[in-house]
């Protein structure tokens, strides 16, 4: 038995949008149900090198199938500019539950660029109004892509509006999409009037400062204490929707109104994994929220492994990327 190799161009080319989606849904799902293991995200901090390394280990029962792996996972800023290296790089072991076989070898970084847009399409689905035909995008980087492509599979996304400081990372990110979409470059403002925005960007100060009245947000950017895209009376007045309370409450969106006391439980209004299985109403169910809405995402090592698992079982049905023998040659 041989482990398969899957770097990002494997990743990339095997890997549906569609099927991570609804993969990352059933993860959802099954958090709420309490058929998931996921210790807290370890961390190794090196100073010394500034940076730092994190372990993402999780095991998910989806009913139909179940994965476990484990995503190392690093953040060394000085990494392009001293070695020409991404700031962010991930590996992640996919394991076989049954006989804990390392049945893969990820390129995690694309991994997590993947389930992070299908955590914000799997938000959209249940959040944002039915008709919602325009996209906002705070921020034109990597994440910018896979946000308009997996939300694009659950809404008929129509125009799209992109914000960023880079003018070339806009246009860039333009010329990408203007073949399937009425795409352009528009002020901050103009992005988050649309029906759905996503902010995806590192600040601490913010940024959005109003919405449109029936706006759906999946704030995506805030993953470390300090860190807050959406102004604080935007947050007050919307449905908040959270993809975990310990995560969020430290390091989400609402870390710093919550820190604050401008925030507590009474104004959240369901974990995410709730509406998907039901037991929270969504947008357009009876007793479901109306207005704005607000998904803090900070990133679970579920939807990882969600990931994964499309991408293994993909690559292993057309025989993609390279086995080899990691465990030993007489396995």
């Amino acid at each position: 038995m041989q482990t398969r190799l899957l770097p990002a161009a494997v990743v990339t080319e095997r890997t549906a949008i569609t099927d991570v989606v609804d993969a990352v849904e059933d993860a959802f799902a099954a958090y709420a149900r309490g058929d998931v293991q996921m210790p807290a995200k370890s961390y190794i901090d090196l100073p010394q090198y500034n940076g730092d390394f994190r372990s993402m280990p999780a095991y998910l029962d989806a009913g139909d199938w179940d994965a476990a792996a484990v995503k190392w996972v690093n953040v060394h800023p000085d990494n392009e500019a001293q070695f020409g290296l991404p700031t962010v790089m991930g590996t992640i072991v996919y394991s076989d539950p049954e006989t804990a076989f390392p049945l893969a070898l990820i390129d995690g970084t694309t991994v997590t660029r993947l389930r992070t847009g299908s955590a914000a399409a799997v938000a959209t689905r249940h959040l944002a109004r039915e008709d919602a035909s325009s996209l906002g995008l705070v921020g034109a980087g990597t994440q910018a892509y896979t946000q308009l492509e997996a939300i694009a599979t659950v809404r008929d996304i129509e125009e799209v509006v992109v914000s960023d400081v880079d003018s070339e990372a806009v246009a860039e990110f333009v010329g990408a999409f203007e073949d399937r979409f009425a795409v352009r470059e528009g002020s901050i403002d103009e992005a988050a009037a649309c029906d759905v925005v996503s902010t995806l960007t590192p600040v601490q100060q913010p940024i959005v400062t109003e919405v449109g009245p029936d706006t759906h947000v999946n704030a995506m950017g805030a993953d470390a204490a300090g860190k807050h895209e959406i102004a604080d009376d935007v947050l007050g007045e919307a449905t908040l929707v959270i993809d975990d309370y310990e995560q969020c409450t430290h390091s989400g969106e609402i870390n710093v109104p919550w820190s604050e006391g401008l925030l507590d439980e009474e104004d959240i209004y369901a974990e995410l994994g709730e509406i998907v299985v039901d037991a929270k109403p969504g947008r357009g169910e009876a007793g479901g929220p109306e207005g704005v809405t607000v998904f803090d995402s900070t990133g679970l090592a579920i939807q990882d492994v969600a990931a994964a698992h499309v991408a293994y079982e993909h690559a292993e049905e057309a025989d993609a990327g390279t086995p080899f023998n990691l465990v030993g040659t007489d396995v």
